[in-house]
This record gives C-alpha cells, sequence and structure tokens, in this order.
C-alpha cells in the first residue's frame, strides 16, 4: 500500500482521538487521548510527538506516537499506535513507526521505549524487526476493560506487557548498581541493548540513607499504582511493605510496580530485601521522574497470571520472560514450548 508519512501539527490532535475510537471505542486505558484540546497541547509543548501515514487522498492510515517528560529529553516513550481497519496487513505499523524512529535518531534521541501487549507476538515482532530488544514484562499491566478491535476475542482479565527498548545514539556512560540477586540478568540486558551502563560495585563504606524517600502515583484508569524510590534508604522493606498495605487492601489496587534507581549505590544494597514482601523482577524501565535506568520490580493482588497468556517473539524474550516468571512468589503454568 502507497503511503505518505508526516508528523501532526497542534491543530491536528483529534486525528489521534478518532483513531483511538476506532481501534479501541472507549477502553484505551490512557483517558488524555480522548481530549482533543490535550493532545494539542502535548503536540504543542514538543512533550509528544505523532507520526502518521497516509493515502493519496489525505486518508488517515496508521499513526503511531511518542512522549517525552520534556521537551528536549535523550529517551522517548512510543505508544498509541494504530492502524486503520482498511490498511491492516501492509506492514504499516512498522513503516510509520521506521519513519518515527528515523526523525528521533536525527533529532539526536539516545533511544526509545515502547510497550507492546503480551496477548500476542505481532506487534512484539514488530518491534523486533526494528531493532529493539526487550528489557523486561509487566504482568498484569494492561486493564481487562481494554479492548481493541485488531486483537480479537479472548479472556477477560488482566494482561501482561513486553517492553522493548530500541537505541538510537550513544547515551551517557554510567554506573548500575544492580543488586546481587538479578545481577547478571540486569548485565544481560545492557549488553543486547548496547546501553552505556556498566554493572558496578557499591563504593566501600557505602551506605544507604536511614529513611526511604518515595513518590506513589496512582494510575485510576490502570487500577496501579507506580511507586518511585527517589532514596533507597536501610527501612526500604518497611515502607514498602506499608505502602503495598495501603494500595492493595485500602485502595483496591490490583498491583503495584516499584521502580528503583539503578546509579544509586543503596539500590545493590536493600533492593534485596523487598523479595520476603513477594515482590518481584520485572526488568529495566525508564521512569520520567527520575533521570538514569530503573530497576523494576511488581506485586500483583488478586490478579492471576497464566504463562500460557503471554506470547514473546523472540528468544531473548522467551528466556526473559522465564525469568521472570521464576521470580514470582508463586507458582504459574508451565509456559508454551515455543514462541
Amino acid at each position: 500500500m502507497d503511503a505518505t508519512f508526516r508528523f501532526l501539527g497542534p491543530d491536528e490532535g483529534g486525528l489521534l482521538s478518532e483513531a483511538i475510537r476506532i481501534a479501541y471505542g472507549d477502553s484505551y486505558d490512557a483517558r488524555w487521548v480522548y481530549d482533543e484540546a490535550q493532545v494539542s497541547a502535548r503536540l504543542a509543548a514538543g512533550t509528544y510527538v505523532s507520526c502518521v501515514a497516509e493515502s493519496a487522498a489525505g486518508e488517515l492510515l496508521c499513526h503511531e506516537g511518542m512522549s517525552l517528560g520534556a521537551a528536549g529529553d535523550a529517551v522517548g516513550h512510543s505508544g498509541q499506535a494504530v492502524t486503520m481497519p482498511a490498511a491492516r496487513g501492509q506492514h504499516l505499523f512498522t513503516r510509520t513507526k521506521r519513519y518515527l524512529m528515523e526523525w528521533a535518531r536525527e533529532t539526536g534521541l539516545a533511544g526509545m521505549y515502547s510497550e507492546a501487549t503480551a496477548a500476542h507476538p505481532y506487534s512484539q515482532r514488530a518491534n523486533v524487526e526494528l531493532g529493539a530488544h526487550e528489557t523486561g514484562f509487566l504482568l498484569g499491566w494492561i486493564p481487562a476493560s481494554v479492548s481493541n478491535d485488531a486483537a480479537g476475542a479472548g479472556t477477560r482479565r488482566r494482561q501482561s506487557a513486553a517492553l522493548f527498548y530500541a537505541k538510537l545514539n550513544d547515551g551517557h556512560v554510567r554506573p548500575v548498581y544492580a543488586p546481587q540477586r538479578h545481577r547478571e540478568i540486569v548485565g544481560r540486558t545492557l549488553e543486547l541493548c548496547e546501553l552505556r551502563g556498566r554493572l558496578a560495585e557499591p563504593p566501600a563504606g557505602a551506605a544507604p540513607a536511614e529513611r526511604t524517600e518515595l513518590h506513589v502515583e496512582v494510575d485510576a484508569d490502570h487500577n496501579l499504582a507506580l511507586v518511585t524510590v527517589e532514596t533507597p534508604g536501610a527501612d526500604l522493606e518497611t515502607a514498602i511493605a506499608a505502602e503495598r498495605h495501603h494500595l492493595f487492601h485500602r485502595t483496591g489496587l490490583d498491583a503495584i510496580y516499584i521502580d528503583l534507581p539503578l546509579e544509586t549505590p543503596a539500590t545493590a544494597l536493600v533492593a534485596d530485601q523487598l523479595e520476603r514482601l513477594g515482590v518481584s523482577y520485572a526488568g529495566v524501565f525508564p521512569n520520567s521522574r527520575a533521570d538514569g535506568d530503573m530497576l523494576r520490580m511488581q506485586s500483583l493482588h488478586r490478579v492471576r497470571i497464566s504463562a500460557d497468556d503471554v506470547a514473546v517473539a523472540s528468544e531473548h524474550g522467551r528466556e526473559l520472560l522465564d525469568y521472570v516468571l521464576a521470580d514470582l512468589p508463586q507458582p504459574v503454568d508451565e509456559p508454551k514450548t515455543s514462541p
């Protein structure tokens, strides 16, 4: 299918809202995409970039977006990928995202993260084809209420997502202080993604602060929370246990994800404490509140995870998923033998 590619202007925010409604109805879990004024404001501020593929007649065929924590950020977060029904089967997602990635590379971005549903391998395969690699799996990330017309009918329970990173340019060299329990898998992820982080041991005499400093952000659309640990302290286990109890039993959330800064030596000293709480490994992730790589852990509440429901698209993806599932505090179904 012939297509031309371009970027939307601030006065065209309604095109994204329309595309999302066609593919997801009213179920898309980032509510801002339905607000044309919000989309346009982000486009005008430079914190969101919309790349579209169009037919010769100007008909929208495909959309791929990229969010930035602030204009000029070094790493973008791509999402809102929508292919119109009439254009499916033409590899337009891959072509549109490649166009966006080339623009981002020329702009000087170091890389681009994206989540892909793990309910099927198709969008994951497109990311692999574009040179991206899996850095983790968010188990139970997608609410059961999300319904994509391209995905077909399936089970109505929370689904998981694979996180991908595509390197575009060299980032800065930095130390990575991974906890001993997960040091090997973090190192493999850094190497495969060609990140410029280097595994390091905490300096002699390093000690965590007395008290943990953290920030809690509840995402009502996802019914989950992201806990950003800004300063990992000696009381990390106690602090996370208190937040976990409140968020699960009083707020009624389904999942909690905990981010710890990998450039902080204290993370290597205290992160392994969280295993006693039933908190398990998710991967290496970005966080808009922090500069640098984050170790993401996850804790699920009344959410059943079946390995048969989590598809992968590469051998590395299979190995990483196996690691994530094996680190869960309770058994899961045996995984399929092939992606």
